[in-house]
């Protein structure tokens, strides 16, 4: 994908210090880049609003509201300087809202998809996502190799999810049934005590 908006994101990306530990430009744009589109089909399979979790540096929601114009793409993010970066980012981005606050503030059962990507342990990452779908959405996981499934599966369920799929380095875990009374639980607490 060579539209020059990735490669001015990328760019200052790289330029600003504490948004990313990878310095070299190729490696940049396979990891961040490439390493964010291959969630395309995935989102694609549900609709509705977009909400990048913990987006950082807008890993992976800038590529994918770049490769997905029609969609409507929420930066969720809690830090102050990671916002300032997204808002100056998202000024070139007419399908991108920022907002600065955390998942367990935010409110349940809205989004056709929540993505999480470097997050938290997927079981986590899954209890700060899946509340914020609603059903018939889903959230979607960026996962190593060797990511407990069944630990996410024991999580989804509590929530009102579905069984995890894996697709290439992605869980995608549908949201079946409204979130249930008691969650999200309080700020930190899925870190803390994770469900699993």
């Amino acid at each position: 994908m060579s539209d020059p908006r990735l490669r001015r994101w990328l760019d200052e990306l790289l330029r600003v210090p504490g948004l990313t530990a990878v310095r070299e430009r190729g490696l940049a744009w396979r990891t961040l880049v490439e390493g964010s589109l291959v969630a395309v089909p995935q989102v694609r399979r549900f609709a509705g609003t977009v909400v990048d979790v913990g987006s950082g540096a807008g890993v992976p929601g800038v590529p994918l509201a770049i490769a997905m114009p029609d969609r409507e793409i929420v930066l969720l993010e809690a830090s102050e300087r990671k916002c300032r970066f997204l808002e100056r980012v998202a000024r070139e981005l007419p399908n991108v809202t920022v907002v600065r606050g955390r998942a367990e503030e935010q409110p349940v059962d809205r989004y056709g998809v929540a993505l999480a990507r470097a997050l938290a342990p997927p079981p986590v990452a899954t209890e700060w996502c899946l509340p914020l779908v609603a059903p018939g959405g889903a959230a979607i996981l960026f996962v190593g190799p060797f990511a407990d499934t069944s630990a996410v599966a024991r999580v989804s369920a509590r929530l009102g999810g579905g069984l995890p799929e894996e697709h290439s380095g992605l869980l995608v875990v549908a949201k079946l049934a409204p979130t249930p009374v008691g969650f999200p639980r309080r700020t930190g607490m899925a870190r803390k005590r994770p469900l699993v």
